[in-house]
């Protein structure tokens, strides 16, 4: 049986809500507003599922302490964005993690597992501290983490289905990965 085929509706599922009229609806909006928010950025949404895809590629230590490491941080310094930590040129760090991530993949470059984690790290860092200090309400933050930290973790699982499945087939993987790429340079010359 082919479970990755289901993985769309099973997302959309996971992300379905109760009607406005039922309580609890602000804390329902602020997990959903989390949930949505790496699906409507095309930098978040590439890097995500791009970890998801070279973790694929690792050998078997780094294939889930990559994502976890990713999903981890991302939290931790999604809190600091939202606590007002500054962090500088966080939108040119985004960028040149799509860059980053599509070179990897493309070329299907295996690493040392810590070596994987510390780049995941340095990635996670810039997307987490979008992730919080785009919140702006003065409630429901741990909602909206959760939402966001568990579609992260679904867009990885994503990617890292999409890499195994076509393991065998490395022309498309490298198309994948180089035009990732392509676009993370596209983001990146918008953020000079």
């Amino acid at each position: 049986m082919k479970l990755w085929k289901y993985l769309p509706a099973v997302a959309m599922g996971a992300m379905a809500t109760v009607a406005s009229a039922h309580p609890g609806h602000a804390e329902t909006v602020s997990f959903l507003t989390g949930a949505l928010h790496p699906l409507t950025g095309l930098d978040h949404l590439l890097v995500m599922f791009g970890v998801g895809v070279w973790a694929a590629q690792q050998e078997k230590s780094a294939s889930l302490a990559i994502p976890v490491t990713f999903v981890l941080v991302m939290m931790l310094s999604g809190i600091a964005g939202y606590l007002g930590v500054t962090l500088p040129r966080v939108e040119t760090g985004i960028a040149s993690s799509v860059v980053l991530i599509g070179l990897l993949v493309a070329f299907a470059i295996r690493l040392p597992a810590w070596i994987g984690m510390l780049m995941t790290t340095v990635f996670a860092v810039f997307h987490g501290h979008a992730h919080g200090s785009e919140y702006s309400e003065s409630h429901g933050f741990w909602l909206y983490g959760l939402g966001f930290a568990l579609v992260t973790a679904a867009l990885h699982a994503s990617g890292y289905l999409v890499g195994y499945r076509f393991s065998q087939n490395r022309r498309a993987v490298a198309v994948g990965g180089v035009l990732m790429a392509t676009a993370g340079v596209v983001m990146l010359s918008q953020t000079i």
